[in-house]
């Protein structure tokens, strides 16, 4: 991420042109390279392309919650997001939050308070390798689309294996705990279930292993977890 304003590049996700008009100006006024998209996907399609500095981030877009684009983009990156909304209610910021979004502005709001949140920022933000597709061996998998695909075919994955397989992705090359794989995926009330994890690691290796009774891919940590091997 570049520590200079004038280079940065912005990602602004709104469907309303004037809004959208008025962010490239003021951005651009402050050194800004802008680049634009009118609703959710085409916002998470933009960002693994452009590889922004900073994502400015409406709720209210036609095919999907700002929410769910927070979601989605977190999965594979920590670019800063600055959510700018008029929804003001408390539970709407507390969600945003949560969900990865940096600051969180209200429609209407000043443009020098915005600049001056873009930069704090950009500021904290942690150097992260930010990986779309992440590749290891036979497995590919786009992280912006959801598509897995084993030796070049595409594989279709249920979404709790889908889930499974993004948070090794994630943690790639490390090892996961069963607890810490229960948790994450079905949620802390399932910490001990670990019969519904071997069901669904059996399930997985079927999919995108070559030979699921010797795994090269989702490796077993005996006693302790799994890991996701990278190549």
């Amino acid at each position: 991420m570049s520590e200079d304003a004038a280079t940065a590049v912005a990602l602004v996700i709104d469907d309303e042109v004037q809004m959208r008009r008025l962010l490239r100006v003021s951005l651009e006024a402050n050194g800004y390279r802008v680049f634009e998209a009118d609703n959710g996907q085409l916002g998470l399609s933009e960002a693994a392309q452009r590889r922004p500095d900073v994502v400015i981030l409406d709720l209210g877009l036609p095919d999907m919650d700002g929410v769910n684009v927070l979601k989605r983009l977190r999965e594979w990156s920590g670019v800063p997001v600055i959510v700018l909304s008029v929804r003001d209610r408390e539970a709407d910021k507390i969600a945003a939050l949560d969900n990865g979004a940096d600051d969180y502005l209200t429609k209407p709001f000043g443009t020098g308070e915005l600049l001056a949140r873009l930069r704090v920022a950009q500021r904290h933000v942690q150097p992260t390798a930010d990986v779309a597709v992440f590749k290891s061996g036979r497995l590919e998998v786009d992280l912006t689309s959801r598509t897995v695909k084993v030796a070049s075919k595409a594989v279709k994955l249920t979404a709790t294996e889908y889930a499974m397989l993004q948070l090794f992705i994630r943690h790639a090359g490390k090892v996961l705990t069963h607890r810490q794989i229960l948790k994450e995926v079905w949620g802390p009330n399932y910490a001990e279930q670990t019969h519904y994890l071997r069901v669904y690691m059996a399930h997985l290796r079927e999919k995108i292993e070559a030979e699921p009774s010797q795994p090269e891919l989702l490796l077993t940590e005996s006693g302790v977890g799994y890991r996701l091997a990278v190549e």
